[in-house]
């Protein structure tokens, strides 16, 4: 259980990566954190991000890379991955406009053309989720099923959030294990238990966090990634209570 490094996913931290990127990533190396999921690089040319990273002691974990710029710019982003060492490209988000029927159908064909170029790169490529995959087509299939169901495993994985998978009113457990060899990063989120459904720093939501920890002995999750899309605290007040209550929790599960 300990051995599974833990990252964080900077979008938690865009208002303070906007104004000082570099100070950001030494706050979160401070925190404890293993890696870093990118959201972006600050402007930094990959050369020079690596040694940033290399002097604070982080990983670079995965990279999020919009639909449009993996469509557009995907030979550029598997080159920076090399260079900076990362092992994961995400597919974080389709936009509102992308979600129609026919949309899921097409995307299919081109996640298959991604994850083959590459997994010919020695990278993995994942899709990640948020709760409107689980709403029912006009043919009864779910998105996110479908994605998964229809696409090579071999150049296909799943990046589950389980924050999202609870508001959908799917247990994250269950995901996880339906898909243990298909799981190599999980977002670890939290919710609070009123009717607002907030995110909440690990361990003081409803999620079931054990559950998900638990399902990674039977799983291949080689990252967990720490993401807060939006905090009542400061962001990297949460960022700190999440991690610190991980840690927490590994020394008890092990």
């Amino acid at each position: 259980m300990q051995s599974i490094p833990i990252a964080l996913q900077m979008f938690s931290l865009r208002n303070e990566s906007e104004k000082d990127f570099i100070g950001t990533l030494k706050k979160v190396a401070d925190m404890g954190y293993d890696g870093i999921e990118f959201a972006g690089y600050g402007g930094l040319a990959a050369e020079e991000l690596k040694k940033v990273l290399d002097n604070l002691g982080l990983k670079a974990a995965s990279s999020h890379v919009s639909l449009t710029t993996l469509e557009t710019e995907l030979e550029e982003i598997i080159n920076y991955q090399h260079i900076i060492g990362s092992k994961n490209i995400v597919c974080p988000y389709l936009p509102p406009e992308r979600r129609e029927k026919e949309d899921y159908y097409n995307l299919i064909p081109f996640l298959n053309k991604v994850g083959e170029r590459c997994f010919d790169e020695g990278i993995t490529f994942s899709y990640h989720n948020h709760d409107f995959e689980l709403i029912e087509l006009d043919n009864g299939k779910r998105p996110l099923e479908l994605l998964m169901e229809e696409t090579n495993p071999k150049w296909v994985q799943t990046e589950l959030d389980i924050y999202w998978l609870t508001k959908a009113g799917e247990n994250p457990v269950e995901w996880i294990e339906r898909y243990q060899n298909r799981t190599p990063l999980i977002h670890l989120k939290d919710m609070t238990t009123d009717g607002e459904q907030f995110f909440a720093e690990l361990g003081t939501g409803g999620v079931d966090i054990d559950g998900v920890l638990k399902q990674a002995s039977n799983s291949n999750v080689e990252w967990w990634v720490i993401e807060q899309d939006q905090s009542r605290r400061t962001p990297l007040e949460s960022a700190k209570i999440s991690i610190d209550h991980l840690k927490t929790k590994f020394a008890t599960i092990s």
